[in-house]
């Protein structure tokens, strides 16, 4: 199974689209696997850093971005998106893996060139308690930028960027 998230629960077909970011890409609908969704449960424009950790995380890696914590993943985002994530509902849609490819691994992110119906819709609230739930620690900052370029600069791979485009200027 797969999933796509939204902020609008009437979507009866998913048409492939291109990436307003990407001309040079195909048109596509886009999918997440179970295990990497964690990271939809948020508004969609909301700009935010995933950290995962595991067996091959360098110590120098662990010390910059896991100090003082035991949390596997960490979710950071920006103070000013708090009550908006609180208060959020977002609608989670069900697809049968045929006619899906995997685009990436390391993000859960799968593929199809063909239109997609749905096989179910579920209504997500209590986001910050599902992120609690699937055991992620959520992190505010006043700002995004710090973070990002500590991460670029240090050669760490375990990371992804969301919606950098609305984080907050310095």
């Amino acid at each position: 199974m797969l999933f796509h998230f939204s902020e609008d629960d009437s979507i009866k077909r998913f048409v492939p689209k291109e990436k307003h970011n990407r001309q040079d890409f195909p048109a596509v609908v886009w999918a997440i696997d179970e295990e990497h969704e964690f990271t939809y449960y948020f508004p969609r424009d909301c700009p935010r850093i995933v950290c995962r950790r595991d067996e091959a995380t360098a110590d120098r890696h662990l010390e910059l971005f896991f100090n003082h914590t035991t949390a596997d993943t960490i979710v950071t985002v920006e103070s000013d998106w708090y009550t908006r994530i609180s208060q959020q509902t977002i609608y989670r849609y069900n697809f049968d893996s045929e006619g899906f490819e995997l685009f990436d691994k390391t993000a859960g992110y799968y593929i199809s060139h063909r239109v997609v119906e749905p096989k179910a819709v579920d209504t997500y609230g209590n986001l910050i308690e599902r992120l609690i739930g699937r055991g992620v620690e959520l992190r505010f900052t006043t700002n995004l930028y710090p973070l990002r370029e500590a991460i670029l600069a240090s050669g760490f791979k375990g990371f992804g960027i969301h919606r950098f485009n609305n984080a907050k200027r310095l």
